[in-house]
């Protein structure tokens, strides 16, 4: 394995330590001790803690797997089961204790952070685009009932998704993730009937 650059040491350990203490709870001291550098070689790389904090966030998203939802390749429904199923392994790794970064920093954003808070609401606003896209598609191919509205739907389901993860951190376990995947696929997002079917070619 290369080894890690300074600059690389400390990115790894503030993507750890934001995980598990939260943006405001952890400080520039605790996170030059866990990359194990001196607090000076902070400052050689990050002008403030804010920018450290948003090349985590935009880490975080890479590894969350956007790409997913825009594979064409892949039936709508399984390009969304498949995207919250990446997301949810992720959390596996932690025994489901760390929560979701993203929720984490959407509870702690002020006008304190305004470079965070932009970036969150551009990220989230990039991922709700995505997801609307594909329940579309899927009311195109008549797989995701074509009564819901695309776009109030996937909000609902990412701000669905905010809540589940804070009560997976609580229970530290994949139920309340199961559960919002169970609703989301079986109710939410469910199939035409064959009623409906009737009506779209009419």
């Amino acid at each position: 394995m290369a080894k890690l650059s300074v600059r690389e040491k400390i990115v790894a350990a503030a993507a750890q330590r934001f995980h598990a203490l939260g943006y405001n709870a952890c400080g520039v001291q605790e996170i030059v001790d866990a990359a194990g550098v001196p607090k000076g070689s902070f400052y050689n790389y990050f002008k403030a803690k804010e920018l450290l904090a948003r090349e985590v966030l935009n880490n975080y998203w890479g590894a969350a797997r956007l790409d997913i939802l825009a594979d064409k390749s892949l039936a709508p429904l399984e390009r969304l089961r498949q995207h919250f199923e990446h997301i949810a392994s992720r959390y596996k790794k932690a025994g489901f204790q760390n929560g979701c970064l993203v929720t984490k920093f959407i509870n702690e954003v002020s006008n304190l952070t305004p470079q965070l808070h932009l970036e969150l609401e551009t990220e989230l606003g990039r991922w709700t685009a995505l997801v609307a896209e594909t329940i579309r598609d899927g009311q195109a191919d008549g797989s995701i009932s074509a009564a819901i509205d695309a776009d109030q739907t996937a909000r609902f389901l990412i701000e669905g998704w905010g809540g589940a993860t804070g009560a997976m951190k609580l229970s530290a376990s994949r139920g309340p993730i199961d559960d919002f995947l169970a609703v989301a696929f079986g109710i939410v997002l469910q199939a035409r009937t064959p009623q409906q079917r009737r009506k779209a070619r009419a």
